[in-house]
């Protein structure tokens, strides 16, 4: 609680002092920092435990905890990849799970998924008709979590701002190219490092339609060997007051996930 709390509190303050264009004085590209920086390389597989605490306007909170599996498909029959959350809390949805196959961009394909309830004892499939359904309930978007090519968007830098501790990060905003786009622009905070490979995303203002502010994510990562997961991830819709943390915590990178933990029966089986 303490952490969504200061998570909270940072959201009203003014973060960072403009710097101007480049303390080096060097002339940086949106769409180049954009590629080095956004995609953090998560492995080929991933077992972790997700933890989501969403909390809304009134203060009413609901806490949910997931054992949670991920897969890259590399493109193979046109699957980007496949993800499974087993619930672990709270205990009465015990049981229960949620499966998503993602696809290539260019497939056109939306993503497949699908939920078992113990209770009914049925899996259902649910279909994803708009990129802008919440996913999971939370202040993120099924878009919001899914691949987005590069050239989906204009990305222009707009400067190089640093913090009070002295950190310089990259500012960078993208303007999606559809006309139907959810959001009218996204400006994301790119903090800079000794090399690209340590430059991530630790900020993202997503403005609506409209070009009114809507929402700001907070992240912070972690590095398992080779392999990048979210650490903490905080979200705050500033015109509802609906909030979302994320903590993953118990990384596994590159365990050799088979493939039967992608189907309808392992949905049935759970892990116990």
């Amino acid at each position: 609680m303490k952490r969504l709390i200061l998570l909270a509190a940072l959201l009203s303050l003014p973060a960072f002092a403009v710097e101007g264009e480049s303390s080096a004085g060097i002339s940086l590209n949106g769409r180049d920092i954009v590629a080095r920086c956004d995609y953090k390389h998560p492995g080929d597989d991933q077992q972790s435990r997700l933890t989501i605490r969403l909390k809304d306007r009134a203060g009413n909170e609901k806490l949910t905890v997931y054992l949670r599996l991920w897969k890259d498909y590399k493109g193979k029959d046109g699957i980007q990849e496949k993800m499974v959350l087993f619930t672990l809390y709270p205990p009465d949805a015990r049981g229960a799970a949620f499966m998503r196959w993602a696809y290539l961009p260019e497939t056109g394909k939306n993503a497949d998924q699908w939920i078992y309830l113990p209770v009914l004892r049925k899996i259902r499939r649910v279909s994803v008709r708009d990129l802008g359904d919440s996913f999971l309930g939370s202040d993120l978007t099924y878009g919001d979590i899914s691949l987005r090519r590069l050239d989906d968007d204009e990305h222009r830098f707009l400067r190089l701002e640093r913090d009070r501790k002295g950190e310089e990060f990259f500012v960078v905003e993208s303007v999606p190219k559809e006309p139907d786009s959810i959001y009218s622009k996204k400006v994301n905070w790119f903090k800079k490092a000794e090399n690209w490979e340590q430059c991530v995303k630790t900020r993202v203002d997503y403005y609506d339609r409209k070009g009114l502010f809507l929402k700001r994510q907070l992240l912070t990562w972690q590095q398992v060997g080779k392999a990048w997961a979210w650490d903490r991830v905080f979200v705050q819709n500033v015109q509802t007051f609906h909030t979302s943390f994320f903590q993953v915590q118990d990384v596994k990178p590159n365990i050799g996930i088979g493939d039967d933990w992608f189907t309808e029966r392992r949905l049935r089986l759970g892990i116990d």
